[in-house]
């Protein structure tokens, strides 16, 4: 029997590249550090090990390289390590979002701007969103750390230096405040919230999550695999954080057309409609998304009704 080379995916989005799965012989091609965690597993598939995490980092570094020509990615230890497949199908469906918008502005890729709202130290939705549709982002943060190395990250990729800039958030008990200027217009904002209430949890999930890869329990969670507290935590978890950030999102109607989030939890979105309807938002949608056997879904509201967000500037 002959290896089969590609490991298949599915239910990504239409344009997603992913969505044929992992062509290992290309991607050990584009980062030969991949070669070493490939192998032939017991259906006769090439892939790697999930629940290893350095496997996992260089086969996002192959997929960087070889997909959206990027030259460097690297992040430090215990930071998240973004699966590319989903977080280049938020991109793709955000892209969705802005096409069902009659604006001028959207002939031209290279005139929108959005906010990446805790860009981590993986710098990857400014990454995807730029190399895919020719974006320009804004990220921000509240850990000097990951600003720090999103700086190398641009610096060692001259093609990002003029459609990346960062913005550390000083106050974290803030989300737009300070970040968004009154010069400011974003098309959209993009967000990957921490979604535990507490460490606990967090550390419970991640053991839980490597559990399930490595088909053999585990006390114990995987170093760089969780990610730091701010991206997996904070006091009242997604909820908390996502009420918060549509009720600062009011004060700046007019400067975003589309606010956006990754919202985990099914259970969360009737508390979340309820708090949008509080601050009369003028449109709201909820985006489903399914990576195999993980479903989660995008909020997405505006406070621009459908004239006012064609004629958007």
């Amino acid at each position: 029997m002959e290896k089969n080379n590609i490991t298949l995916k599915s239910n990504l989005h239409p344009k997603n590249v992913h969505r044929f799965g992992y062509d290992f012989d290309s991607l050990v091609l584009a980062n030969t550090n991949l070669k070493k965690y490939v192998f032939v597993n017991e259906f006769n598939t090439s892939t790697i090990d999930f629940a290893n995490p350095k496997a996992v980092k260089e086969l996002n570094k192959a997929l960087l390289f070889n997909f959206y020509d990027i030259q460097f990615w690297d992040i430090p230890q215990n930071f998240l390590c973004p699966p590319i497949p989903g977080r280049a199908d938020y991109i793709h469906h955000l892209a969705d979002l802005l096409a069902t918008v009659k604006n001028p502005i959207f002939n031209d890729s290279n005139s929108i701007s959005g906010l990446d709202i805790g860009i981590g130290a993986n710098c990857i939705y400014p990454i995807l969103g730029n190399a895919i549709y020719g974006w320009n982002f804004v990220g921000t943060d509240i850990d000097k750390k990951a600003i720090r190395n999103c700086v190398e990250i641009i610096e060692k990729n001259p093609k990002l230096t003029d459609v990346i800039s960062l913005q550390l958030q000083p106050n974290e008990r803030f989300i737009f405040k300070d970040i968004i200027l009154p010069e400011d217009r974003f098309a959209f904002t993009i967000c990957n919230p921490p979604f535990h209430s507490s460490q606990e949890e967090a550390v419970k999930s991640t053991i839980r999550k490597v559990s399930n890869l490595d088909k053999k329990p585990t006390q114990k969670p995987v170093l760089n695999f969780g990610g730091q507290n701010a991206e997996l935590w904070c006091e009242g978890g997604e909820l908390k954080f996502i009420t918060q950030m549509i009720y600062e999102s009011a004060k700046h109607q007019k400067q975003v057309m589309w606010f956006t989030t990754l919202v985990s939890k099914q259970s969360n979105l009737l508390s979340l409609q309820k708090i949008l309807d509080k601050v009369e938002v003028a449109e709201f949608r909820i985006i489903e998304m399914s990576q195999g056997q993980k479903n989660s879904r995008i909020l997405a509201w505006s406070f621009l009704t459908k004239f006012q967000q064609e004629n958007w500037v």
